[in-house]
């Protein structure tokens, strides 16, 4: 069975390593370091790849085919793609981050790339609050206006969670001076049922990523972002691929079984507050 590439949970490949990740799918192959230090090959071959999912916050290198990475991308049958754009981007939230316009503006030559606005995924993750001043700030109405620009394009899944403050995170934080706020959960239950209410106002499809507790929030979903059964329907010949769950990923998490090539090592310099990747603090 061919299998689903995942480039990459662990950084920004098509960001910062658009070279990398070119020379990879031109020699067909990716040597990864994995978490635990081990390092393993992966074929690239088109005859071993069903889908190969992007994720990044900025796709500009590849829409304008630095280092031929679109070119090299066409051999394979499907491409799929997760977009973040939080709102932040250019803020002291995340520093290195386009500016929302910017992303915004990525959209519609994204979607001529995938074929199909089933092929996008947008992620408005993390929603996150802050203390300024005697006021509590937060990104979370900029989703009107992510949602109003997906729906006109056509684009109908949205995925999100509330930002998870782990120990590295909050070392950052901290170091930062960043005065970050979590939320009570009835405050993110009551957040995400607006969160719903707009995307169904503009007949988007909401999910919830490893967060069960907003799983019954009237409009939402729990997510499978990687999606083994929506990756074989968007395939351009219906090729079957697996739907097991990924047993390296978080009890919470739904996504079907993918290999990712993106390492720790390959430090993403986006530096958002809340980023639990990054092993630089």
């Amino acid at each position: 069975m061919k299998k689903v590439i995942s480039a990459s949970r662990r950084t920004d490949l098509v960001a910062f390593f658009p070279d990398w990740l070119a020379r990879a799918i031109r020699a067909e192959k990716a040597e990864v370091q994995g978490p635990s230090g081990r390092v393993y090959a992966v074929n690239l071959s088109p005859e071993c790849v069903h889908t190969f999912v992007l994720w990044s916050k900025s796709f500009a290198n590849l829409i304008a085919n630095v280092s031929g990475l679109q070119d090299g991308l066409r051999k394979y049958d499907q491409l799929y793609y997760h977009f973040t754009i939080t709102g932040l981007g250019g803020t002291a939230v995340e520093r290195e981050v386009p500016p929302p316009q910017t992303a915004l503006r990525q959209l519609e030559p994204l979607l001529g790339l995938a074929g199909r606005p089933e092929r996008i995924s947008l992620r408005f993750d993390p929603v996150i609050c802050w203390q300024e001043k005697d006021e509590v700030k937060t990104n979370l109405r900029f989703f009107e206006e992510l949602a109003g620009r997906a729906a006109e394009l056509g684009i109908r899944n949205v995925r999100f969670s509330f930002a998870q403050w782990y120990g590295k995170s909050k070392r950052r934080a901290a170091k930062l001076c960043f005065p970050y706020v979590d939320p009570t959960l009835e405050e993110k239950r009551n957040d995400a049922f607006y969160l719903s209410t707009v995307a169904r106002s503009r007949g988007l499809n909401l999910f919830c990523c490893s967060q069960d507790f907003l799983a019954d929030v009237p409009g939402i979903r729990p997510s499978a972002c990687i999606d083994g059964r929506l990756l074989q329907e968007c395939h351009p010949e219906g090729v079957t691929v697996s739907i097991t769950k990924d047993r390296t990923q978080r009890r919470e998490c739904r996504c079907t079984e993918s290999v990712d090539i993106g390492s720790y090592t390959q430090t993403c310099p986006h530096s958002c507050v809340y980023c639990y990747a990054n092993p630089r603090v």
